[in-house]
């Protein structure tokens, strides 16, 4: 599973005054200390919402410098083009990804097909030979690292691929992924027809690369229609976790005819998904971004502007001449207003989307902790090294679950039969699991406090690592229906979690970090799994109890400080905002009392007073 899988926002906001610098160690505090008249704190309607804030677009470029706004951000006015060619190109958009984004997470659906062709079966032992076992000790490491660099290449390739999608758009990266896609189904059916071309590694990494190249451009099509932005995004991210599922169709069909149908002729049928995305592409999906709801809310507020509509050289123009083209100014003006409002909703549908914004970073506790602060400093705080460890542990533990699974409950059942159950109910519980959890998740990151999510996360992982070594048939199906619900709900937490700590200007630099390093120490499940084999002669449970407990600790070492960092950062705002209010109350007194000695004919005509009135 990639990180870059599940995104929760586009664009969003970035508070313009950083908080407290509660959150930095004591050096870096101090020389932040330097700009502490610019970091002022504030407090409107009891939350974190800056009155301050600043949109951006998201962005997985590690190079790009943060300073892009919305402003800077280009793109095309969906009105400027038909309805029905935005369907298209929403519908097109989220069957390339059903179909080419994630396949290769569908790993554990293809193995028992590879190990039934004698893939990498020359590397078993005479021995091995002899005792006819199903699938040797080297055959199976060599299986799982064909995995394991995939799911490395989805998370790693995300950096050139983010690089690559800023600064030429998802026409040039949807081509690129055409051609790796292309390469992969070619280098793999090769591979299956040529006994001395070992192509298989190969080519699944093409097939990755290709995934995440078409992935990646693919939210940027939720911009197509701003009023369903947050639909399609959920639609988008759903195909990814349903794409694992073709190679579980593949292996029925495979199992159907009896083993006719080859994986060669599975992989050169496939090539008719790139040719499908690459025809798509050149005929009628954008060869450029939709602008985003930012950039139509700047717009909208000129088409409001009727002051717009009088230009400094009409004076050089006769009366007549300046009135028809003030009106023709005017005219053209509304009509354009009329078709934003159509294309985002009007006054009062955009009011109710700024307040449900506004209730996400309320509820979520901790928006705006270390925004506006430099990567660099964003990353010697434990927000992020503690983050970055739990995602190494998760992302290792959850790749070697899949590539493994059969394996792991044939030992712990002592029985082929028992553990090919558990691995079919796990082929249909991943995609369909990750498609149905994607709506009941943006309903928890929008309601729930960053902290109590954190919580939730933390105590599935830590039932998920007792039910894994439990060696019971039920214990499996439990442990495959809580993998299926926390694979989606961790990395949309953990997105979701970056955004609002670190903000969108530094997201690229800050969560490309942590996928990069995460994704190259998951390299580390080939000896993860040689350690099982040959140590623990196949026991899977000592690995699962260490990584179930290393991740426990680190994880509820994360739910502690973020939870004590939010006490104390909503804690100095309090403290300013009870200052800010005495200190407001005392000026007004001591105004009342100067008004009281200044004389009442000061700088007025009044007349002198009367006896009556002494």
């Amino acid at each position: 599973m990639s990180l870059v899988q599940h995104v929760s926002n586009l664009e969003g906001t970035d508070r313009e005054e950083a908080l407290v610098d509660l959150f930095l160690p004591p050096l870096e505090r101090l020389v932040s200390a330097e700009h502490a008249a610019e970091r002022r704190l504030s407090l409107e309607s009891g939350g974190l919402a800056s009155n301050k804030s600043i949109r951006r677009i998201i962005s997985y470029d590690a190079l790009k410098p943060p300073e892009e706004t919305v402003e800077d951000y280009g793109g095309v006015t969906p009105y400027h083009v038909s309805t029905a060619r935005r369907i298209a190109q929403v519908v097109v958009t989220i069957l390339a990804c059903w179909f080419a984004s994630g396949i290769v997470f569908g790993f554990a659906a293809l193995k028992p097909i590879l190990i039934s062709e004698g893939v990498f079966r020359d590397l078993c032992t005479s021995q091995e030979l002899v005792d006819n076992v199903e699938v040797c000790l080297e055959q199976d490491l060599r299986l799982n690292f064909f995995f394991s660099l995939a799911s490395t290449t989805a998370n790693v390739s995300a950096l050139p691929v983010g690089h690559m999608l800023d600064r030429y758009g998802p026409k040039v990266c949807i081509l690129i992924g055409c051609l790796c896609l292309v390469l992969g189904s070619v280098l793999m059916s090769l591979a299956f027809q040529i006994a001395d071309f070992d192509g298989y590694t190969v080519g699944n990494f093409f097939l990755a690369l290709g995934g995440t190249f078409v992935f990646l451009p693919s939210f940027q099509i939720a911009n197509a229609f701003p009023k369903y932005t947050g639909t399609i995004v959920a639609l988008v991210t759903g195909a990814f976790d349903a794409s694992a599922a073709v190679f579980l169709f593949y292996r029925l069909a495979y199992e159907a005819s009896e083993r006719a149908f080859k994986p060669q002729h599975f992989f050169l049928a496939y090539l008719a998904v790139p040719f499908a995305i690459l025809i798509a592409q050149l005929t009628f999906l954008p060869t450029e971004s939709y602008k985003t709801m930012g950039q139509i809310e700047m717009k909208i507020n000129k088409a409001e502007d009727a002051t717009r509509d009088v230009h400094s050289s009409d004076d050089e123009l006769p009366d007549d001449e300046v009135w028809r083209r003030r009106k023709f100014r005017s005219v053209r003006r509304r009509k354009r207003l009329n078709k934003l409002d159509k294309l985002v909703g009007d006054e009062m549908v955009r009011k109710q989307r700024e307040e449900k914004e506004e209730h996400r970073q309320v509820a979520s506790k901790v928006w705006g902790a270390l925004h506006n602060k430099s990567a660099r400093e964003q990353m010697v705080t434990p927000w992020f090294y503690l983050l970055t460890l739990l995602t190494v542990l998760q992302m290792v533990r959850m790749n070697y679950f899949i590539a493994t699974i059969r394996e792991q409950y044939t030992y712990m059942l002592g029985s082929v039969e028992l553990a090919t159950r558990v691995n079919e109910f796990f082929d249909w519980a991943l995609p369909i699991g990750g498609v149905i959890s994607t709506p009941f998740l943006g309903a928890l990151l929008d309601n729930v406090s960053t902290p109590g999510v954190l919580l939730i996360m933390v105590l599935i992982i830590t039932i998920i690592g007792i039910v894994s070594s439990i060696p019971a048939l039920w214990a499996g199906f439990v442990n495959v229906i809580l993998f299926v619900l926390l694979r989606p709900l961790y990395y949309s937490a953990m997105s979701d979690y970056a955004t609002k700590v670190f903000g969108f200007a530094t997201f690229g630099r800050v969560y490309g970090t942590i996928i990069c390093f995460s994704g190259l120490v998951n390299l580390s499940q080939t000896g993860i799994d040689a350690l099982t084999k040959s140590a623990f002669h196949g026991n899977p449970i000592p690995v699962n109890a260490f990584l179930a407990v290393a991740g426990s600790i680190f994880g509820f070492a994360l739910v502690i400080y973020v939870t004590v960092q939010t006490y104390r950062m909503h804690k100095a705002l309090q403290d300013e905002d009870a200052m800010t209010v005495t200190n407001t109350e005392v000026d007004s007194v001591l105004d009342s009392l100067l008004e009281e000695d200044e004389p009442r004919t000061y700088g007025s005509i009044s007349q002198p007073r009367q006896a009556w009135e002494a």
